[in-house]
């Protein structure tokens, strides 16, 4: 089929000129719809561009609320556990100060019995793990990740010293520092004349004298494991305090425990008295650590209580 073909005529009267311009219609109609339909695309084309880069950031916001939730989480997680570890801290710092009386005799204490009680709380320090240096770190999930890892070597490390803390204050508690009773020292340990025949004799501890019926204290906290006459000691009290530390208490007037009963540093045990082989009124005071007789003198720096 022949396509349809328009003539256009313009002509000027004046001049008598005459314009002839013929055009193919299928061309022009296609032109026509063209130009028609092309701001329509362009406006489409637009919209979508613009939804297309909306979607984009809507799943870029939604990507990095979830990094954030995440990161929310992590921080607070390692806040927590930091807030633990200063307790922790704080805790094992409080419990780690001892009455400087009470160390000074903790030193004076046999080495044996020292290692003993400190050899309770040997550990070795937990492994970190792999670790990795800071700047190596690439992205803020592994930065959390080596924080926890440094955390936990440090509460792992804590933990030991927290432990050692504990065993040294139960030796502190165990160590015989408080003078026994109130009054005035008549003999000390060692080599003297026997106050009855004058021969040659070892004292086997420290006497205090005083009056009749004073009270006589526990030198530290312990268990009572013997009470009852015993040959020279008459009337005697033995405290077991641990780490194979003993006291024991002779010529007592009477008893103020029974076996088995648990005393802490100050309470009273007993009463002075002449009990046994004395020559008057006085408490024979004795301390073994790990069977071994011990000079009482070298532990004792803590006044009776009035």
């Amino acid at each position: 089929m022949t396509p349809r073909r328009y003539t256009f005529i313009i002509a000027d009267r004046r001049s008598g000129k005459v314009l002839r311009s013929t055009i193919n219609i299928r061309p022009a109609l296609i032109t026509l719809v063209v130009l028609a339909a092309l701001p329509i695309l362009i406006g489409q084309g637009i919209s979508l561009k613009a939804s297309l880069d909306a979607a984009s950031v809507v799943a870029k916001s939604q990507t990095i609320e979830r990094e954030n939730a995440k990161f929310r989480s992590l921080s607070q997680a390692l806040s927590g556990k930091i807030e633990a570890l200063q307790a922790v801290i704080t805790d094992v710092g409080a419990r780690a100060q001892l009455d400087p009386a009470v160390s000074s005799s903790i030193e004076r204490l046999p080495a044996l019995t020292k290692a003993r009680a400190m050899g309770m709380a040997t550990a070795q320090t937990a492994a970190l793990g792999e670790q990795r240096e800071l700047a190596a770190l690439s992205t803020p999930e592994e930065t959390f990740v080596w924080l926890h890892m440094l955390l936990d070597g440090l509460e792992s490390q804590i933990s030991i010293v927290s432990t050692a803390v504990a065993q040294r204050n139960e030796l502190a508690q165990a160590t015989p520092t408080l003078w026994p009773t109130r009054g005035w020292l008549s003999s000390t340990m060692g080599r003297r004349k026997d106050p009855f025949t004058g021969a040659p004799d070892f004292h086997r501890g420290i006497d205090i004298a005083g009056m009749r019926g004073r009270p006589v204290y526990a030198t530290a906290s312990g268990e009572v494991v013997a009470v009852g006459v015993q040959g020279n000691y008459g009337k005697r009290v033995i405290i077991d305090h641990g780490f194979d530390i003993e006291t024991r208490y002779g010529h007592l007037l009477g008893y103020t425990v029974e076996e088995g009963d648990w005393v802490e540093r100050g309470d009273q045990v007993g009463r002075m008295g002449n009990t046994g082989r004395t020559t008057g009124y006085h408490l024979h005071y004795e301390v073994l650590a790990n069977g071994r007789l011990l000079n009482p003198l070298r532990l004792l720096t803590q006044q009776t209580p009035p």
